[in-house]
């Protein structure tokens, strides 16, 4: 699974004006990533506003990305739901040849038990045709996935082969990386902490912020898995206030503000979220104007 070393970005689905898909600007931003050192996509993740596509949009936003990537970087498809049954019938007739693995978000507003979760990514272990990386997320799910859970996740199902860990706690994740199985991965879900879980032995990021400053987030992580710490640690010093501004008024808003400034899309976004206020845009501009 060295795939899924390094940096791995969630990406948007690019709107334009009228809030239809910009197919062109997401043929760009894919081409952006592979040319700057990104090291896998995924696609259809919470960041690319999936719970606003229709089905056949959804469909239409993979079949792009595969166009265009033309099999140069691994690919991972977000596949989650709070519906347990119409997942697992869903991943049964879903094509999913064009991927490496799914990323399985932990099953949100329900606030399911701990061995409700446990049971939830069972049921999607025994049926999945790909390996299955977990989401956890608690600021979105409601319900925080234990260590205890993960791990005994890990232990049980061969398939299970990491999680994205996006509780920003970092003693959470070093109890994780101290507990899990010896080949069981831990990517970091946050793009603040990346770096420290990296050095801590996690295997990378999945970010947002990598796909705004692909070549230096990037760079910053390679560098953490090489140890070079003093590096990276220069790198994240560089970058570390865009990630707080991106974040400032919601995901996807803010990482669409600074890909309008790098010319590869709109900022368009849909309801219920909005677009980045005039004061963030601008903080943003300033952070890019300044930027080398």
């Amino acid at each position: 699974m060295q795939q899924f070393f390094g940096t791995g970005v969630a990406l948007i689905t690019p709107f334009k004006e009228d809030k239809s898909i910009d197919f062109d600007a997401l043929e760009k931003l894919v081409n952006f990533q592979i040319e700057n050192g990104i090291d896998y996509l995924v696609v259809l993740g919470t960041t690319g506003e999936p719970a606003t596509l229709t089905f056949d949009e959804q469909e239409a936003v993979k079949k792009k990305i595969i166009e265009v990537n033309n099999g140069r970087l691994p690919l991972v498809i977000g596949v989650g739901s709070n519906n347990t049954m119409a997942i697992v019938e869903a991943l049964k007739t879903m094509d999913l040849s064009a991927f490496d693995a799914i990323l399985s978000v932990s099953p949100y507003y329900n606030k399911p038990t701990q061995e409700g979760i446990y049971q939830h990514f069972k049921a999607i272990s025994e049926v999945s045709p790909l390996p299955i990386i977990l989401y956890n997320v608690p600021g979105r799910t409601a319900q925080n996935m234990e260590p205890k859970t993960v791990i005994r996740l890990a232990n049980d199902f061969d398939n299970i082969i990491a999680i994205k860990e996006a509780a920003g706690d970092i003693e959470q994740a070093k109890e994780l990386l101290e507990n899990k199985p010896k080949d069981f991965m831990v990517i970091s879900g946050d793009d603040m902490i990346a770096l420290d879980m990296t050095l801590a032995g996690g295997v990378g990021v999945i970010s947002v912020i990598g796909q705004g400053l692909p070549r230096d987030f990037s760079k910053m992580i390679q560098l953490g898995l090489e140890g070079d710490k003093k590096s990276a640690k220069k790198l994240h010093n560089k970058v570390e206030k865009s990630i707080d501004y991106i974040f400032e008024e919601g995901n996807p808003a803010g990482i669409k503000s600074m890909l309008k400034k790098l010319i590869i899309c709109d900022d368009q976004v849909r309801l219920p979220l909005m677009k980045s206020t005039d004061s963030l845009q601008k903080k943003i501009i300033n952070f890019m104007d300044g930027y080398s």
